[in-house]
């Protein structure tokens, strides 16, 4: 096995592809048994932007959630570990229903999931038929099932302008989300009334006084950021879109108005910059409850004990393949 990790490409000629970054593996034990057992496994550790650094820094592919979609679409390894959110790892045993998918913490949740219960989705499409179905992909499998087709913050935009124009759509389950595509696209939706909790955190008073602090800094905000934060913002975007802002742009340092965990992704892709975590009214910066419940001891667990692992019902799986598919294909 190499001594350097080489982040896994993406697809050629894909708007994403990844970046071959090579990091210096790390040399304590407990990383060390991490990176035997994948060998073991014959696994592909898939870790999200927001992951503990100790995890990104083991990780075969950092990113996104729509370049993590595409690696578990891809991936010819034999075991999946999601370090993410629970939704993620859904989303790779999705694409994979035979192969193993291992998740650190099966608690790792997340409120926008959370917001938007199947039964609540399935009554509100009832009562409004023909509606087109385009859902945010932080959400559960069984609301995977009911969509038309999923988006990420990467490529909501081209997912919404590509909907059918004779139909109604409906967004779930990320308000904020949704109303900045209609900001930019003009194409009307109704928006589920979800929220990532940690992005919504962030205000208004509290990225003035960050800019006031650094007045040459360019505000970087994702789009789970209330419009409050946005109008303040130079760029919005999502993660994976972040480094190549950064990296084209001419500033030396950025204020970045999303979960703190990115810092260390963007720190590792533009070494000569300065990255400013944008505060809340109560913290320095910004951290997900549920990003961070994965550590390095739970990941070693679930690949020596091979749990706990993703499992659905057949019909679920099958009936949220497609509007998975569907996005892969219309991203390309």
């Amino acid at each position: 096995m190499s001594d350097t990790l080489v982040h896994i490409s993406l697809r050629e000629g894909t708007e994403n592809e990844a970046r071959k970054t090579e990091s210096i593996r790390p040399n304590d034990p407990l990383s060390k048994e991490i990176l035997r057992l994948k060998t073991e496994l014959n696994a592909v550790l898939l870790a999200h932007n927001y992951q503990i650094p100790e995890i990104q820094d083991l990780a075969d592919y950092v990113g996104d959630s729509l370049g993590l979609a595409r690696q578990a679409a891809e991936t010819d390894a034999e075991v999946i570990v999601f370090c993410g959110v629970h939704f993620m790892a859904e989303t790779a045993k999705i694409l994979n229903p035979d192969k193993l998918v291992l998740l650190p913490d099966r608690n790792a949740g997340c409120s926008l999931e959370e917001s938007c219960p199947a039964a609540q989705l399935k009554a509100f499409q009832d009562a409004n038929p023909g509606i087109y179905t385009i859902a945010y992909i932080n959400c559960s499998a069984d609301v995977k099932a009911l969509s038309d087709v999923i988006c990420t913050s990467g490529n909501a935009m081209k997912i919404v302008e590509a909907a059918p124009k004779d139909r109604n759509l409906l967004f779930v389950p990320d308000e904020n989300l949704g109303s900045w595509v209609i900001e930019q696209s003009g194409r009307p939706m109704e928006l589920w009334k979800g929220n990532c909790y940690a992005h919504v955190e962030f205000t208004a008073d509290s990225i003035l006084a960050i800019r006031e602090k650094h007045p040459d800094a360019p505000l970087v905000a994702h789009p789970e950021c209330t419009k409050a934060v946005r109008l303040l913002a130079d760029e919005i975007c999502s993660t994976e879109k972040m480094v190549d802002f950064c990296q084209s742009h001419t500033a030396s340092a950025f204020i970045i108005a999303t979960e703190a965990g990115m810092i260390h992704r963007l720190k590792k892709e533009c070494p000569d910059k300065a990255f400013i975590p944008a505060p809340t009214d109560n913290c320095a910066c910004n951290e997900c409850k549920y990003m961070k419940m994965n550590t390095l001891e739970k990941l070693h667990a679930c690949m020596l004990n091979k749990s706990p692992y993703v499992s659905m019902p057949k019909d679920t799986l099958d009936r949220a393949k497609l509007p998975i598919e569907r996005m892969l294909e219309m991203s390309t």
